[in-house]
């Protein structure tokens, strides 16, 4: 299996708040243990600018403007310009945050084109908590979302999954896809936890939306069983033609911001599990990006699992 790994140094001059979880050493300890000897043959990429074309196919005009000028325009002035309580921008995280959309658009790309099988996108700032019509919640475009917007308008892909498995749930990705039909979603997440959304009872407009709550303190049976019983099924039935993963890892047992019991192979577990999915369903077609992972050793270690388990599907 051919694994892209695409990345941008741009992505480490989103520079946040002293004390702020969200800060480039992440991507730094990630970076590094990627480095490591049984990563050699990772194929490595420098990731492009997303275009705005492609940020507001899932945004609107009025936001991507906003981040792209006015925004910075102030965080130039005043060195960082807070969005919400949680979600600031300093002078980089404008072209941070293009590069990172920017690597999963063009991760699509090189999948769709057949030069890599699968691909891992170690990227800041994180996407999942981006609406359509605001930045919140560490993160500034989605990500996930652009790119399976890309997929869809760029290469006609009408059925498209994503899975995530961060301890918070991706309230963006879901707004999102919600009203649409072709375009899949499931979370597993902590609950009660912010941002106070992923509740069974959110459906989609066709079912096409899926949540798993779990509970405090939940471990890897609970997480392995709601995989198993529930996100695996409903994703093959849905029959994707390629598949996202938001890859968080801070449902850790070591991570400060959620109290979640998971260790790192069960994150390669579940990377395992989709691939195979998405092996059976549209020739192994899977994008990965970084989500959330706050305890950096977790967070590196929780990365390699998951990205051995992409090289290996």
């Amino acid at each position: 299996m051919k694994t892209v790994l695409s990345t941008h140094r741009a992505c480490l001059g989103h520079e946040t708040p002293r004390g702020h979880p969200e800060r480039m050493e992440r991507l730094q300890a990630v970076l590094k243990i990627l480095e490591s000897e049984e990563f050699q043959y990772l194929t490595r990429v420098e990731a492009p600018r997303a275009r705005r074309e492609a940020l507001i196919g899932a945004h609107d005009p009025e936001l991507v403007d906003a981040i792209l000028g006015r925004f910075t325009e102030l965080a130039r002035t005043s060195g960082h310009v807070h969005l919400d309580p949680d979600t600031a921008m300093s002078a980089g995280s404008a072209e941070a945050a293009l590069r990172a959309a920017g690597a999963v658009i063009d991760a699509v790309d090189r999948v769709m084109r057949g030069e890599c099988d699968n691909a891992f996108c170690a990227v800041r700032p994180p996407g999942h908590h981006a609406e359509r019509d605001r930045a919140m919640g560490f993160c500034l475009f989605n990500n996930v979302a652009i790119g399976a917007l890309h997929a869809r308008k760029v290469h006609g892909l009408k059925r498209i999954a994503v899975v995530d498995f961060d301890v918070h749930h991706g309230n963006g990705t879901q707004s999102i896809f919600f009203d649409e039909i072709g375009l899949f979603y499931a979370s597993t997440h902590q609950s009660p936890l912010y941002p106070g959304t992923g509740f069974e009872s959110e459906k989609g407009v066709a079912d096409n939306i899926l949540n798993v709550p779990l509970p405090a303190h939940a471990g890897s049976s609970e997480f392995r069983a709601a995989f198993c019983g529930i996100v695996l099924p409903a994703l093959e039935s849905f029959a994707p033609e390629f598949v996202f993963i938001s890859a968080g890892f801070d449902a850790h047992r070591a991570d400060p911001l959620a109290e979640m019991e998971l260790i790192e192979d069960d994150f390669g577990w579940a990377t395992s599990e989709i691939c195979a999915v998405a092996g059976r369903c549209c020739q192994g077609r899977v994008v990965s990006a970084l989500e959330g992972g706050y305890d950096l050793d977790a967070l590196a270690r929780s990365a390699a699992a998951h990205v051995r388990a992409l090289m290996e599907a």
